[in-house]
């Protein structure tokens, strides 16, 4: 009897601490109007800190759990974890380690995927790569978490984009389809455009690199809006392909949650109307590698997303990687 594999429940976490635009207008007064441009190309409003002595795994635990028990299931159930996130708790050892121990999952083992906003497609088609394969793989947990206003310097504008949280899915064993179709790009001819240059091998972190800001996340230089806009489709398209469907029967799609011009802009290029998408960023700002779990979780909730619904989730990420799944609800 053939094994499939499908989500059985999701979870998500927003921290407390509201921070507003208003209150980065005061912060990046040195940068007049950047936040009002921001605004109106991004949709973003406000975006909500964890506390100050929180990490990336502490984001994740609460959303590990909501999903954990939507799906009747228990920590001790989970047979891996896979975590994605581009802020991790330490460069070595992996942040799901560290959240298997928080979380109390004893019998999961564990990696991380490090492709940036891409991390939560990739980790879902992964965790249902491996329940297909392997028939003593019954429950994998996928999460994707975000903490990166901790690595920004406050006076760089970017800190605009970043707001903390975390997503969660929980993909187990099936009697029918859930996972559909995978699909994934990159190119690394943009590694240097964005990202946290210093304390790794490249260069190890030293008192130079730190006194001149290259130990902080810093934006080099911009990415052409094609990366996304043409980059997008393309994703679409190929799931499509190798998923036998066609853009009509697409129930729900969810992109990252950066620019909302740019998801209008890929609505309209694919020929579909913007009420068969989902978006959070103007409440919740920017989470990076959450944000695509974050937004399906949400449209979950909010019952956009309906059993047997086709789910079509799109991210992409700095480097860059972009990824999409498709997935039918149960």
């Amino acid at each position: 009897m053939p094994c499939y594999a499908t989500i059985s429940a999701t979870g998500s976490y927003l921290p407390e601490i509201e921070i507003s635009n208003d209150l980065l207008r005061q912060q990046l007064s040195h940068v007049p109007d950047f936040v009002d441009k921001m605004e109106a190309a991004t949709g973003i409003r406000k975006r909500w800190y964890a506390p100050s002595d929180w990490s990336t795994s502490d984001l994740a635990v609460p959303a590990a759990r909501q999903a954990l028990e939507r799906a009747g299931r228990e920590p001790s159930d989970v047979d891996l974890i896979i975590l994605g996130t581009d802020s991790p708790d330490f460069i070595t050892p992996a942040t799901s380690v560290v959240l298997q121990e928080k979380l109390g999952a004893k019998n999961a083992g564990t990696f991380d995927i490090g492709c940036a906003c891409a991390s939560f497609p990739t980790g879902l088609a992964t965790a249902a790569g491996l329940v297909m394969a392997n028939a003593s793989m019954n429950t994998v947990l996928v999460v994707g978490a975000y903490m990166m206003h901790k690595l920004a310097d406050p006076t760089d504008p970017t800190i605009f984009f970043y707001g903390d949280g975390a997503a969660a899915a929980v993909v187990t064993s099936a009697e029918k389809p859930g996972f559909v179709a995978s699909a994934m790009l990159a190119d690394g001819s943009y590694h240097r455009h964005w990202g946290i240059f210093a304390g790794g091998t490249t260069e190890p972190a030293d008192e130079a690199s730190v006194r001149e800001g290259r130990t902080k996340v810093r934006l080099v230089q911009r990415y052409p809006p094609e990366v996304n806009e043409q980059g997008w489709p393309r994703v679409v398209e190929r799931l499509a392909r190798e998923g036998n469907f066609t853009l009509d029967e697409v129930d729900l799609f969810i992109f990252t949650q950066v620019r909302k011009v740019t998801i209008e802009h890929v609505m309209t290029q694919l020929g579909i109307s913007m009420d068969r998408t989902h978006m959070i960023m103007e409440e919740m700002g920017y989470t990076g590698s959450a944000c695509v779990g974050m937004a399906l979780d949400d449209a979950i909730q909010k019952r956009k997303v309906r059993p047997g619904a086709l789910v079509v989730l799109v991210g992409s990420g700095v480097g860059y990687n972009q990824a999409g799944t498709a997935f039918r609800m149960p």
